[in-house]
Formats: C-alpha cells, structure tokens, sequence
C-alpha cells in the first residue's frame, strides 16, 4: 500500500516539476506560430506598400526559409558552445532584433531592409526551433511525449491563426478595408500618401514585438528551465549494414515529400491573402487565419484517428489525395461564387468566393503530412537517425522556393492557375504514402 501512495507522490511530483517548463516551452511554441504565420498578412501588406509583383511579394516567405537552410549548421556550433536554453535566449534576441529592422525599413519603405529583417528573424527561429523541440520530449515521462507534442503543435497553429488578425488589427487599422485593387484605382498622389499611412502604422507595433521578445528572452534566462542533456545515438545502437546515409531511399524520399510539404503548406498559408487582396476582399492580410483555422481542425483529427483508426501512412495518401482535389477545385472554381457563408460568416466572411474556401481547406489537407513524413523516414535508421533528422530539416527550403514558383506563374498566367503548381507536389507526397517509405534499397 505505502508502495502504492510513494508512486502517487512521485507521479504528481512529476507532473508538478515538468509544468512550469512545459509552460515556458508552450510560450516559445506560441512565438514559432505568430512569427511564423504573420508572413501571411505581412506579404500582401508589403505588396502594397512597396508595389510589388507576386514574385517580388513573395521573396518575403523566400528571405524567411531559406534561413533555416543557410543558418541550421551554423546555429547547431552555436547550440554546442552555448548551451540549449542560452541558445533560445539568443534565438529570441535575434527575432526582436529582426523586428527591430523593420523599423527603418518601414520609414524609407526599402523592400531590400525588410528582407533583411526577415532573414534575421528566420535566423532566429531556425536556433529557437533547434534548441527547443528537445525540451518537449525530455523534460517529462517518455511515454507521455506524444501527447506533450500534440499539445505545442496546438499551440503553434492556435498562435498562427491569431496572428494575422492581431497584424489586420495593430498595423492595418483603419486601412483593413484596403487592397492592392483599391490602390490601383487611387491617384498617384493619393496612393503615395494612403502607402505612407500604411508603412507607418507598422513601426508601433513592431516596437511592441521586439520589447515583448526582449521581456521573454530576459524571464528565460532568469527562469527554472533546467539544461538538458541529450542522448548520444551510440554507433553500435542498430546495425542496418548501409554505410551512407544516402543508402536509405526511404529517407531521401521522405526528405523530398517534406520539401514539397512545405512548399505547398506555405503557398496555402501566404498566398491566400496576395489573392483575396487582389480579388479586392476586405481584410485580406487576415486571410490567413482561414488556412490555419483548416490546419487545427486537421491536426485535432488526426489525433483522434492516428493510430487508433488510421495508419500514419493512410493518413498521409487521405491528405495527399486531399489536396490534389482541392488544387482542381481551385484553378477550376468561379471566383465570383459565393456557396461557404455556412463556413465563413461567424468571423465575417460570408460573401468569401469559393475559390478562397478551397485554399482555405487546404490548411486542412496538409495538417498531419508533417508528422506523418517523420516517423515514416526515419524508420530502421539505427545510428543514422540523428544525421537523417538533419537531411529533413533540410526540406524546410520548400518553403523558400516553391512559393517563388507560385509568384512566376502568377505573373506569367494568373493568380487562380498559379496554383496548378501545387499538384506534382501532392502527387509525390502520395507516391511516398503508397510506394516511397517501404523503400530500403535503391
């Protein structure tokens, strides 16, 4: 019996001493969110206020990923010097300061300054994200890891849907209702100075993020957050035989379908508001929060369904699948229908054309590729596994590159048939989910 109650005690010692940490933890997964999903509405703003074409408009999603490609190793050196929550500190040091920068981008509406500040601020995210994924998994019972995950990726996608209507909110204002089609019909000297209104509003609320950033970074610091120490994978842990991490298709596959992923994750994510803007939509930089609402929902169902109902490789072809028929309904939908107010109307987009809702539901399609992709690619590794997490870090540059793709065709064609860049995407990701991760030889 004394057994019993000291096992108790021990439990809810447990529970109690990992909650402060998942509280601070969950505060940084709120920051990957909004900092990464307010490109959502940051792109069309910029599109305005700098007149840009979609290709140029989305160098912004491009400056932003392609730093965690550039930055990974460097940032993992600065990780081993430092230590893992030194390195979140700096991590959001280097984000206020991104925020910082836009400052005097905003002031002589430079393009070239903000992508600068959003080269730093995906710096610091690309430290932030690499130091404090590990916390989730250490700082509680090992068996309770997947329900501490699911928790953050909430979090994460709760933050994303919120931030482009705090960023319509806080640096739009009044000017919510304008759109790159409103601009166009301005004259030159009222444009200019509807542009210069625009650009000054961001300059505030940019100064509050960086402060806000500043203020957590120094609680960090100063906080209980133990220092963790990971795991060495040892070189003996599982013999596969392979003496090349390139000698698992399973991986190399699954690296590709991560960089489409993100490819078509992010042309969901940032470019619904670069055509509800140009469809002349009232709010459309909070467009955003459609997609991200589409991802919650998703996420929500797959962990009710995975594994209980669906295998993560069944999930993965449900999606891929998903989006193929969307990509269709889109470059097929008439952008003057109007059939979702059902879907729309409680946030107050009733009249939102149909071609918006199917972008929107991408968000839903593409929930669970990530953490479907994972497990599937990393399977019978052994002592790989660490460098092989590393390759699909790497396919985070779908995020940099496949939005710029979207922006040609769009220029070239049209905003609507620009999406058809999203199916070979999809059609690999289902190639993986039926063929791909069964691979394990070339």
């Amino acid at each position: 019996m004394n057994t019993k109650v000291d096992s108790m005690i021990q439990d809810n010692s447990s529970s109690q001493s990992s909650l402060i940490p998942m509280a601070i933890i969950g505060t940084l997964f709120f920051v990957f969110g909004f900092v990464t999903w307010i490109n959502g509405a940051l792109i069309p703003f910029l599109q305005m206020v700098c007149q840009l074409t979609e290709t140029q408009a989305l160098m912004v999603a491009f400056s932003f990923y392609v730093a965690y490609v550039v930055m990974a190793l460097p940032m993992s050196w600065v990780l081993d010097k430092v230590g893992y929550r030194m390195g979140m500190v700096l991590g959001l040091v280097l984000i206020a300061v991104g925020a910082l920068i836009f400052i005097p981008a905003a002031l002589t509406q430079e393009f070239a300054i903000f992508l600068f500040g959003q080269f730093v601020i995906g710096s610091g995210l690309t430290i932030l994200q690499t130091a404090s994924n590990p916390y989730v998994v250490k700082i509680g019972p090992e068996e309770s890891a997947a329900a501490r995950i699911a928790i953050m990726g909430l979090i994460n996608k709760a933050a994303g849907a919120l931030a482009p209507l705090m960023f319509t909110a806080m640096v739009l204002g009044e000017f919510s209702h304008i759109t790159a089609a409103s601009l166009a019909e301005l004259s030159d000297a009222e444009r200019v100075a509807q542009i210069d209104a625009m650009a000054t509003g961001l300059i505030t609320p940019y100064i509050g993020m960086a402060i806000a950033l500043a203020v957590l970074a120094v609680g960090l610091k100063y906080s209980s957050l133990p220092e963790i120490e990971l795991d060495k994978v040892e070189d003996n842990a599982i013999d596969t035989g392979n003496t090349s991490i390139l000698q698992f298709p399973q991986l190399i596959l699954g690296a590709l379908a991560l960089f489409f992923y993100v490819g078509v994750e992010v042309i969901a994510g940032d470019t619904i508001g670069l055509y509800g803007s140009r469809l002349g939509i009232a709010n459309a930089t909070s467009l955003t929060t459609l997609t991200m609402i589409g991802m919650v929902v998703g996420y929500l169902l797959g962990l009710a369904l995975i594994p209980r109902v669906l295998k993560q490789n069944v999930a993965l072809l449900l999606s891929a699948v998903l989006g193929i028929l969307l990509t269709f309904a889109i470059v097929f939908a008439d952008p003057t229908s109007t059939n979702f107010a059902f879907l729309w109307g409680w946030i107050g987009y009733a009249d939102l054309p149909d071609v918006l809702t199917y972008v929107a539901l991408l968000g839903l399609a593409n929930a669970m590729v990530w953490p479907a992709i994972w497990p599937l690619a990393l399977a019978e590794l052994g002592k790989f596994t660490a460098r092989g997490s590393a390759i699909l870090i790497m396919g985070i540059a779908g995020g940099a590159i496949l939005p710029l793709l979207y922006g040609v065709l769009s220029d070239e064609l049209s905003s609507q048939q620009a999406y058809w860049a999203m199916l070979p995407c999809y059609l690999f990701i289902a190639f993986y989910a039926v063929k791909g991760y069964k691979l394990r030889n070339w």
